[in-house]
């Protein structure tokens, strides 16, 4: 065995949600994920290269009352989402504003990275990023 674990993309994100069906309507209507499969309180949507588990927190009783997301805390702080191309990005912030979904700004960084990010929350305020390449 070698010294380190040979690991590949992800397979799937899962995600505590304060309202599941709210957090679907978000995932399903603005991120394009479809619907694959319920298991138990679980749902699971694909974007085609991406599995997301949205699901209620797995013991109730241990739930933050009106808990929401916090970078600043331990653990996850975004995930970032590709989109093909800096226009597709901008097409996506014309949709988002359209429909009210408040974002970031569209960010370059640079010739380093030869991306740009735009931040956006779902609705327990979830970071989300998406990302383009350079063309």
């Amino acid at each position: 065995m070698s010294n380190s674990i040979s690991t590949g993309g992800v397979h799937h994100l899962a995600i505590t949600v304060s309202d599941l069906n709210r957090s679907t309507e978000f995932y399903t209507r603005y991120l394009g994920f479809q619907f694959v499969a319920d298991f138990g309180p679980k749902k699971m949507f694909s974007n085609g290269s991406l599995l997301l588990s949205l699901a209620p927190p797995p013991d109730p009783s241990q739930a933050i009352e009106d808990d929401r997301f916090s970078e600043n805390r331990i653990g996850l702080d975004h995930v970032s989402l590709s989109v093909a191309s800096l226009a597709e990005m901008e097409a996506a912030a014309a949709f988002l504003d359209e429909h009210g979904v408040t974002r970031g700004e569209i960010k370059d960084l640079g010739e380093g990275f030869a991306i740009y990010v735009m931040v956006i929350r779902d609705p327990d305020n979830i970071q989300l990023e998406l990302t383009a390449p350079y063309s």
